[in-house]
């Protein structure tokens, strides 16, 4: 972490600030309003939509753009905390919840100061930029036993994308064991996924005026120096590799992590990626035709970009049948035969009663990361343009010093995880 007085001498001064982390107080505490409260930090786009929640009562607002934190002040008829710099928001002895709604480059950092400062967490995807950052950040969690919640919610109950359907009947497909195993899951335009090939970056960007609203050097803060230009920042940051990953890192989590879900690997990792896809720029994101994960027992997870692959390809085929959109699957009586399997065990999908409880959400950092590794093993062997073997158990790559270097990028001084 970086200064602010060593961030209150990493947060040796706490007690000063009369943080108590509410767990501490006891299972199931609740504030005398009988309300937990909440501090966003971003409110752009997304953090402006995430303003109320059932449960909560915004306290504190933090942006390093004067004029979006000032819009996320409009919004609250009551008088709230306002901040530039993250830090004292997370030090707000009155916030119990931080909501994360920054670009990517931040989430790690923010994730584990929150973490190290007893709050819980809701973080926006993708739930890091780089594999190590995730592991930092389940590391946090683990050593401060906080609560936290990825806030992607397609394994629950909404109708998954273009799919036509919600995950849960899913699963249970999937689980019975009609369709047979190992499967291959195919995500693509063809099959109701729309990868936003529009979130690609500008090569050779002209540098421009630092507005005098935005501190850029804090918005940039782990990331490399870069000339300040508008495209860079705000909502088209995701086309450049220092703060995203394109279409893949904007909807990877979204569209792969029911998926792992579905096919039971919340535990593991792919051991395998292969891309096909033009030569990547180092500073701007491109686009990609195909990237092909494969699990140790077989299973696959296919990417196609843009239009390619074949239109007849189903969401999940195996050896005993398919799955195609709008649910509909090519076994004779398979709905008759699948009402006779018992239902899942029901997810805990809400996170201000797991906050109150002290039990896990149904995503949370430890099946969050595995997805997100999923997204981030993609964005690795595009930017190698090259096959890369992985290992689940260490989770770095096997034996390839270039893609383990991506997996712990250096952060630009003085800022560290």
């Amino acid at each position: 972490m970086t200064n602010r007085r060593t961030f209150l001498k990493a947060l040796g001064g706490v007690a000063a600030f009369s943080i108590v982390p509410r767990h501490v107080l006891g299972r199931g505490f609740i504030a005398p309003s009988d309300q937990l409260t909440k501090g966003i930090i971003g409110t752009g786009g997304m953090g402006r939509g995430h303003l109320t929640y059932a449960g909560t009562r915004l306290v504190a607002v933090c942006d390093v753009d004067k004029k979006h934190l000032a819009l996320g002040q409009a919004l609250v008829k009551d008088k709230i905390a306002a901040y530039s710099d993250f830090r004292d928001l997370i030090l707000d002895k009155n916030v119990d919840i931080v909501h994360i709604a920054t670009p990517p480059h931040w989430h790690g950092i923010m994730s584990v100061e929150a973490a190290k400062a007893g709050k819980d967490i809701w973080c926006e995807k993708p739930m890091t930029r780089t594999i190590g950052e995730g592991k930092r950040v389940m590391e946090a969690i683990k050593q401060n036993g906080n609560m936290f919640r990825l806030n992607t919610w397609f394994r629950f109950n909404d109708p998954f994308y273009g799919l036509g359907t919600p995950v849960k009947p899913l699963k249970k497909l999937v689980q019975s064991g009609m369709l047979g195993w190992p499967l291959k899951v195919t995500i693509s335009a063809h099959t109701g996924f729309n990868w936003k090939f529009f979130w690609v970056g500008k090569e050779n960007l002209e540098r421009q005026a630092i507005p005098k609203e935005l501190d850029y050097d804090m918005w940039l803060g782990p990331a490399p120096e870069r000339p300040y230009n508008a495209h860079r920042v705000h909502s088209t940051f995701r086309g450049y590799w220092d703060y995203d990953g394109g279409g893949l890192g904007d909807m990877g989590q979204h569209y792969i992590d029911p998926v792992q879900y579905f096919l039971g690997k919340d535990h593991t990792s792919p051991i395998k990626v292969e891309v096909d896809a033009p030569q990547q720029h180092p500073d701007a994101v491109g686009t990609w035709r195909s990237i092909t994960y494969t699990y140790e027992d077989g299973c696959q997870i296919v990417l196609w970009g843009g239009d390619f692959g074949d239109p007849n390809t189903p969401y999940i085929s195996g050896p005993n049948g398919n799955v195609y959109k709008n649910f509909v699957c090519d076994i004779p009586d398979w709905e008759k035969k699948l009402a006779e399997f018992p239902e899942e065990e029901p997810q805990v999908m809400d996170f201000i009663d797991c906050v109150k409880t002290r039990q896990k959400f149904a995503l949370n950092e430890m099946n969050g990361f595995r997805s997100c590794t999923i997204v981030n093993m993609g964005l690795t062997a595009l930017r190698l343009n090259r096959t890369l073997h992985y290992d689940p158990i260490k989770n770095e790559f096997i034996n390839d010093e270039a893609a383990n270097r991506l997996v712990d990028q250096p952060m630009r001084a003085p800022w560290n995880i």
